[in-house]
């Protein structure tokens, strides 16, 4: 009787995941931190900005490198489920956390979803011959005022903006990196922004604790 032999497929994971990457392994990944609260939008098996955007909030949590790229060390506070700590105990809360650069949606203590973004820059400027720091407000406040719409004044544009506190605002951007950038507001990626609209997830009066 003639020999019989077998072959056994294996798939090898990617040694690192980053921007333009698709397939099954992507699609893997953006479940895992989707559910973890890293809002990505729907998981696609396409490695795009919000993959990236979701990728950067993780590192931040974790403590590791910011580079959108997910390697071992990402893969392992992946599979550890690392996610970050808010503060606020009850009610709807928007937390900032300036320290690594986090935007939480808590609902009475439960951990919603993360965002990454970008805050106040800590540089100085000149604004309509006033010179000022670009730092991020930091205490309690409400969302008093929002444009659904682009808005813009001297210092940029403000894509479809959440007013916190006076001029300050939470905001969609084409360039949310993972450090401070911005004169002062809340940074957050246009599809991120675009998303909380139609959530609803930020209507005038919510609590946003800055810290």
């Amino acid at each position: 009787m003639p020999a019989t032999s077998s072959t056994t497929t294996t798939t090898t994971r990617p040694a690192n995941l980053g921007p333009g990457a698709s397939g099954p392994a992507v699609l893997a990944l953006q479940q895992r931190l989707s559910s973890l609260g890293y809002w990505l939008g729907t998981p696609d098996g396409t490695f795009g900005d919000t993959t990236e955007q979701a990728a950067y909030a993780l590192q931040k949590a974790a403590g590791i490198t910011r580079d959108g790229i997910v390697g071992p060390v990402t893969e392992h506070a992946l599979a550890e489920g690392i996610v970050p700590h808010p503060r606020s105990t009850s009610g709807t809360v928007i937390e900032v956390d300036l320290e690594d650069d986090l935007l939480m949606f808590v609902q009475n203590g439960h951990l919603s979803y993360t965002l990454n973004t970008s805050t106040g820059g800590g540089y100085v400027y000149t604004d309509d011959g006033v010179t000022a720091v670009a730092n991020t407000p930091v205490g309690l406040f409400h969302v008093y005022r929002q444009v659904f719409g682009m808005v813009v004044d001297s210092l940029g544009q403000l894509w479809l903006p959440k007013f916190f506190d006076e001029g300050f605002a939470i905001h969609g951007d084409t360039d949310v990196p993972p450090y401070p950038v911005s004169h002062g507001c809340v940074r957050v990626s246009n599809e991120a922004i675009e998303w909380i609209w139609s959530s609803n997830l930020a209507p005038i009066g919510t609590s946003v604790w800055v810290y």
